[in-house]
């Protein structure tokens, strides 16, 4: 069984290549997502997320901080930087508390300050 920091980094991979249907297959069907503001329930749902983040930033390098687990629910740390499709680049910091479940999210709340992309500039 794959630990949630090895379905996590192999996620961010995915992510990072904007391939919204590598990132969805390391979720349950009926999984959650919460990003800020958000709760994000099955994958026609968390896909809205993951097609329009893409979308407004084409690019995507994610570092992995720290992480601990307990028992099926891991917090992992990680700093991002999105570049726009303009070519700005912005920075953001953040957690992402994750529940697993037999290799894959049940549920994930990310945690960070949305407002660094407002000027975004498109």
């Amino acid at each position: 069984m794959s630990t949630a920091l090895e379905v996590a980094t192999s996620y961010w991979k995915a992510e990072c290549e904007r391939d919204t249907e590598k990132v969805l297959a390391h979720y349950h069907h009926d999984a959650t997502f919460c990003p800020p503001g958000q709760t994000l329930v099955g994958h026609e749902q968390i896909r809205t997320f993951y097609d329009a983040s893409g979308a407004d930033f084409p690019g995507l390098a994610v570092k992995i901080g720290n992480n601990f687990t307990v028992g099926d629910q891991t917090a992992i740390e990680w700093v991002a930087t999105l570049t726009s499709v303009n070519g700005q680049e912005f920075t953001i910091k953040g957690v992402n508390i994750i529940k697993m479940r037999d290799a894959k999210f049940e549920w994930v709340h990310a945690y960070f300050d949305p407002t660094v992309l407002q000027s975004k500039g498109n």
